[in-house]
């Protein structure tokens, strides 16, 4: 902002307590234009005399109390949040239209996604590691988040490699000792920084393009992934060696975070880390505290429908209606273990077709399946099929479609003769309707007919009586 009339300031515990009142004041009179700190600008004692604009970057960073109090200081204000992994009900809200939401998906210009790898502690393999790292002339961030071992940690690394600086970084450390660390690291009279999560957010020094963590199972899924971002920060290939106590049990949770840790490592995969850690963990609460949980509650699915209704209703719009569907057909229509072996991916799977809505998403279901496990065997092509063919029955009002004693079943409320006329024209001699409690349109079938093909022909047809 050099050369225009703007006053910025910064408050944070690095500034003195006259710097911090002055500020204040000055903040407090409108002499200042532009505020920078940290969590210290939602303390009680700072005023605004005009607020416009708050922006919020690592919104990640950010308890429900504290998001209470942004919301009093920014009322009638206008708020952009930033971050790479937003927690589960952040993402929620923004997916369900509650808050807008854009997506910065180019990467920067020369940078490498950064090598990421999961194992058990190998004292050998991470001294090597490390090693390689001081070879080519860079740095080491060595994360141990325990503060009362980790100048053990660092004594024995540094028995382990003698040619290596070490230095140590965490929160209980003194302002000066903390700043004079961080100078050296940056002037290069550190070759490993054994710290704690302190670099999660905020740090950018180049030159460091090796990470080890320890006990990494015992992160969270975003916490993870924003740590990882602390290397690959220039043209330099990183690499990431995400550790685990030996022969430990992991458990189901920590396995999935690890795996998708390591599954999402090209650029703009924080959007997906956070999907997953939605689905791993929940999608918390709106209008309470918590921040994810909740799924086992009515099923994610259900939530998001009610969600959509009550917003709907809000903005004065029809909530959808579409019925659900109930097909029984006598096709094969499934994902043999063949195909994917993994239970969690084959559940992920039929949760992805369960959701095709039309033609343009099954092709898409049918192109992530070929280039994730190869050509898709019949059965599978029969479950897209289906699913897309249930949706459409559920628009057209049908509650059930079965295949009985010969023939193809339409159960309806109401029958819409229109589109009776229409088959009848199209299967000459075998279309009946019943029009008793429960009335319905039924299609004897031919030798031959294909049930699928039959069935969409008849779905589909309502679409040509249109236009």
């Amino acid at each position: 902002m050099e050369g225009f009339p703007i006053t910025i300031e910064l408050l944070s515990r690095f500034r003195t307590s006259k710097q911090q009142e002055e500020i204040l004041q000055k903040l407090k009179r409108g002499e200042v234009d532009l505020i920078i700190g940290t969590h210290r600008l939602i303390s009680k004692d700072v005023k605004f005399r005009d607020l416009g604009l708050v922006i919020i970057d690592e919104e990640q960073r950010f308890g429900v109390a504290q998001k209470e109090k942004l919301k009093k200081l920014c009322n009638n204000v206008d708020v952009l949040t930033l971050s790479a992994t937003p927690i589960p009900r952040t993402l929620n809200m923004a997916m369900s239209g509650i808050r807008d939401m854009s997506v910065i998906e180019e990467a920067p210009h020369d940078r490498h996604p950064v090598q990421t790898y999961v194992l058990e502690y190998d004292a050998g393999v991470l001294g090597e590691a490390v090693r390689r790292e001081l070879r080519r002339g860079g740095q080491v961030y060595w994360l141990h988040n325990d503060v009362a071992s980790i100048t053990r940690v660092a004594a024995s690394l540094k028995q382990r490699i003698p040619e290596a600086r070490i230095g140590i970084g965490h929160g209980k450390m003194g302002e000066q000792e903390l700043s004079e660390q961080w100078r050296q690291l940056i002037d290069h009279e550190i070759d490993v920084l054994v710290c704690t999560t302190i670099i999660e957010t905020g740090v950018d020094v180049p030159n460091v393009n090796t990470l080890i963590i320890d006990n990494a199972d015992r992160m969270g899924l975003s916490q993870l992934h924003q740590i990882r971002g602390r290397v690959g920060r220039s043209n330099r290939r990183a690499y990431a060696y995400l550790t685990f106590r030996k022969n430990k049990v992991l458990s189901e949770i920590a396995q999935k975070r690890l795996s998708a840790i390591r599954e999402f490592t090209e650029f703009g995969s924080g959007f997906k880390i956070a999907m997953r850690d939605l689905e791993i963990r929940g999608a918390g609460s709106i209008l309470g505290g918590e921040q994810h949980g909740h799924m086992e509650a009515v099923g994610y699915d259900m939530y998001l429908k009610l969600l959509s209704d009550a917003i709907a209703a809000e903005k004065g719009e029809a909530p959808q209606t579409d019925e659900e569907c109930v097909v029984d057909l006598q096709v094969e229509a499934h994902i043999p273990e063949s195909y994917i072996e993994s239970l969690s991916g084959r559940l992920e799977m039929y949760r992805r077709i369960a959701d095709i809505r039309s033609e343009e998403d099954a092709m898409d279901v049918t192109d992530e399946l070929i280039d994730r496990y190869g050509d898709a065997p019949k059965s599978v092509g029969g479950l897209i099929q289906v699913a897309l063919l249930r949706n459409q029955a559920g628009k057209m009002g049908f509650s059930e479609i079965k295949q009985q004693n010969g023939s193809l079943y339409f159960y309806s409320k109401t029958l819409n003769m229109e589109w009776i006329g229409e088959i009848s024209d199209l299967f000459k001699g075998r279309v009946l309707v019943g029009a008793g409690e429960k009335p319905y349109v039924s299609l004897k079938l031919q030798p031959g007919d294909e049930i699928l093909g039959v069935l969409k022909k008849m779905l589909f047809a309502e679409k040509k009586t249109e236009n």
